[in-house]
């Protein structure tokens, strides 16, 4: 009996990003230090360092089960480490991952 191994190809981030932007999928981002916050939305920009600009943004809390509108969202730098919310200029201070 023949055994036939699967191939695992990587998939670079920034390319996954790419896709995600090109269907028009609403993608979610995991909060690095708020574990029961979540930001959803649909790609609608980004760059070289992965900054995301999300269209329809919305702030989802995994414990009250609540969503908030944000509108508009772009995730900063780094090394600045902040989300900046364009609708109320509002600033919070966390890591994001998208996955």
């Amino acid at each position: 009996m023949a055994s036939t191994k699967v191939q695992r190809i990587m998939t670079q981030p920034i390319n996954l990003i790419f896709r995600f932007l090109q269907s028009k999928a609403r993608i979610q981002i995991w909060l690095f230090e708020q574990k029961d916050l979540r930001i959803e939305g649909r790609i609608i920009g980004f760059d070289e360092y992965m900054n995301l600009v999300l269209d329809d943004a919305e702030e989802v809390s995994v414990k009250k089960k609540t969503r908030k509108p944000l509108d508009y969202i772009v995730r900063s730098h780094p090394s600045e480490r902040g989300q900046y919310h364009i609708d109320d200029e509002h600033v919070r201070e966390n890591e994001v991952l998208v996955t």
